[in-house]
């Protein structure tokens, strides 16, 4: 009850902190010096009242009335910085959140000391290492993640051309810390003075990761100690840019099937990702190519389970690196019901469906066609192109016992393919257009369970500006589907009244259901009220259970429909 109480009253205590000058004493020798004492956070709710839905046969959990809360705060004096945040999940966190995040307490806390060279941090960091392949601990309240480590880092910048990083931690889990021990070390330099290089700029960097974590298994095949090493490079000349990146990390234990340590099936992991591009005058050109290979690195190897379908897997909880999808991220409502997820660990399902990572890619092309053409109109019209292609690995796989051999190079069974137009022009001043046609191919069967899946996505779009601060969108959409829950319709009206208040309603609609039961209106309607850093958001709806994504990473909601009230705000 205290620690209720405490959370609930400091955002009221927020209020009150403000940025203070302190003086020393001064003398006839010496005069008074200033020192800025300065106070910085901030405080964001997220809660849902779900409610029952007989349409649906939904009923409502045991605590209907679920928040997530947050309240940061950072205090900055000469040259250290200090800062905690509260966090409460009461009575329960939101539905389908980690576990973990259960009732009210410190969430995390640390102190920093920082000059023009070195930059020590105690308590909970944050910290990615190249593109984090190997290691990344960050936070986004979105999907319930937060993989902060908790114990030191040490950056140490001898030049403006050299970074080294070294760090120790175990990393958070809920309101805890993982068993496993992480150590890691980083470099960076820049070359391009060494090369007196003028129009390009070249750098090279270093990883190290090591995970520890002590097994009770007699005679194991792997090490308690598991090393991962990374090296990269990133390459610019005039509009051209090059970047490239190889990862790898020893023999440890692959997971079974009931996700458990298996023994006598030890393999080592790595990936390599390209990116290239151009930019120029109205042409900009942006490929990546990616190849994974058993490299989820679990801070502990064998995930904790909530209840018999669900681990600490489905939250992303206790997972120390990062494999976003690198495919489009989508605005409509329709283009993300089937979203691809990063297939970065050994999964072998069945003997029909076994898995070791995944290879693919994607281009994204843009181009402006100039002002005062055919095409282009008086404003120019401007054109997007992406294309996304994933696979399992090609090679050689066997269920008993458990093995595989992957080839380099080649694609094996298709995961998902997303390709797409969108068309942006404008008409007037005030009139905007948008257009999107996107093909997708959703291999449902590999990637959750089900059919595959073909479908086809149109988005028409149209804003209208009244003012600089008042606007209207609509927005209407369609896919055809041939499988699966077949084909859908949906709408969406925007409206922004000035720069403070807007509001908006939207309907996706399962109509081509085959089970006439379950061809369901998704109906939303909410607004928004904005002043200086805070924000007020309130809606009303549908949640149509699935898979919602940030940055390419997701999470599972569950069908609800309900209530839900968004605040945050900084100081």
């Amino acid at each position: 009850m205290k620690n209720k109480l405490l959370f609930f009253l400091l955002p009221f205590a927020a209020c009150s902190l403000y940025a203070q000058d302190t003086e020393t004493e001064s003398t006839e020798e010496q005069p008074k010096e200033r020192q800025e004492v300065r106070v910085y956070g901030g405080f964001e709710s997220n809660v849902q009242w779900y409610l029952n839905d007989k349409g649906r046969n939904i009923e409502q959990p045991v605590n209907p009335i679920r928040s997530n809360n947050y309240f940061l705060v950072n205090y900055q004096y000469s040259r250290f910085t200090a800062g905690f945040q509260l966090e409460a999940y009461e009575s329960d966190a939101l539905l389908n959140y980690n576990p973990g995040f259960t009732g009210a307490g410190l969430g995390t806390y640390y102190l920093n000391y920082k000059t023009g060279k070195i930059d020590l941090t105690a308590g909970y960091f944050y910290e990615q290492f190249g593109s984090g392949l190997l290691l990344r601990a960050w936070e986004d309240r979105a999907l319930g993640i937060n993989t902060a480590l908790r114990g030191g880092r040490v950056q140490y910048r001898p030049s403006d051309n050299v970074r080294l990083t070294a760090l120790f931690g175990q990393q958070r889990t809920g309101f805890e810390v993982s068993d496993g021990c992480v150590y890691g070390f980083d470099s960076e330099f820049n070359l391009s003075s060494l090369f007196k290089f003028e129009m390009s700029d070249l750098s090279v960097g270093a990883s190290y990761v090591g995970r520890y974590e002590r097994v009770d298994i007699p005679d194991p095949n792997f090490n308690e100690l598991t090393n991962a090493f990374a090296g990269r490079l990133s390459f610019i000349h005039n509009s051209f840019y090059f970047s490239g990146e190889y990862n790898y990390m020893q023999e440890d234990a692959v997971l079974d099937v009931q996700n458990r340590i298996n023994n006598n099936f030890v393999k080592p992991g790595n990936a390599i990702q390209l990116n290239f591009g151009y930019t120029g005058d109205g042409l900009g050109i942006d490929a990546t190519v990616r190849r994974i290979e058993n490299l989820k690195i679990l801070t502990e190897r064998e995930p904790s389970f909530v209840d018999a379908t669900s681990s600490s897997l489905n939250f992303n909880d206790k997972v120390l690196n990062y494999t976003p999808a690198l495919t489009k991220q989508h605005h409509s409502n329709l283009a993300n019901i089937y979203v691809f997820q990063a297939q970065a660990k050994v999964d072998f399902i069945d003997p029909s469906i076994m898995k070791a990572g995944e290879t693919g890619g994607q281009i994204d092309i843009f181009y402006e066609i100039p002002k005062e053409t055919p095409l282009g109109g008086k404003y120019g019209t401007k054109v997007a192109v992406n294309a996304a292609s994933w696979y399992n690995l090609p090679g050689q796989y066997r269920f008993t016992p458990a093995n595989y051999d992957t080839n380099l190079f080649g694609a094996g069974k298709k995961y998902f393919s997303d390709y797409n137009i969108e068309i942006k022009k404008r008409f007037t001043e005030t009139l905007i257009t948008n257009f999107y046609y996107i093909n997708q191919y959703y291999n449902k069967l590999w990637l959750e369970g089900g059919e595959e899946v073909n479908a086809n996505i149109a988005t028409g779009e149209v804003i209208y500006n009244f003012d600089t601060t008042k606007s209207i969108r609509f927005e209407a959409e369609h896919m055809w589907a041939d499988a699966d829950m077949k084909n859908w319709a949906g709408g969406t009206v925007e409206v922004n009244l000035n720069d403070t208040y807007s509001v908006y309603v939207w309907d996706i609609y399962n109509y081509g259901n085959d089970d006439s039961n379950k061809q369901t209106h998704y109906y939303n309607v909410g607004g928004a009220y904005r002043h200086g850093a805070t924000r007020v958001a309130v809606n009303y709806g549908r949640q149509r259970g699935g898979l919602v994504c940030v940055g390419g990473v997701c999470r599972f909601v569950p069908e609800s429909t309900g209530f839900t009230l968004a605040l945050s705000t900084a100081f």
